[in-house]
């Protein structure tokens, strides 16, 4: 009987706090709603990227990826580049990143909220 009791004792608290972390994952699973830029998603971006970008930096065919965060008041912060090609062509990437307008925030229950995004740039031979 001693048994039991030290038993309920302890796997309650751990039953409980259990509970209560499922709650704040729900909490935090609210309704969110993604950054916007220039009243578009990242189509619109893909366009000022196009617009921006001078492709004459690009050496060669591949792959580029760019990560960064949109922060609460949709600045452009945080960029690093996951995916080389080249410095050149890495070196324009950030620099038009740098000059990007503000974006409008992604927002969750209504709060403007950061978001990281990676964006990926593939540039085929000229044939």
């Amino acid at each position: 009987m001693k048994l039991i009791k030290i038993l309920l004792f302890v796997l309650f608290p751990v039953i409980g706090f259990s509970q209560i972390q499922g709650e704040d994952e729900v909490y935090l699973s609210g309704d969110r709603i993604e950054a916007k830029f220039n009243g578009g998603g990242l189509e619109k971006f893909g366009e000022y990227l196009h617009k921006e970008f001078d492709y004459s930096k690009v050496t060669k065919p591949g792959k580029l990826e760019a990560a960064f965060t949109i922060d609460e008041e949709g600045n452009v912060t945080k960029i690093r580049i996951t995916q080389v090609l080249d410095v050149d062509s890495a070196t324009e990437f950030i620099r038009v990143l740098k000059k990007c307008p503000k974006w409008e925030p992604a927002q969750r229950n209504g709060k403007p909220i950061s978001i990281e995004i990676k964006y990926p740039m593939v540039f085929r031979s000229k044939s």
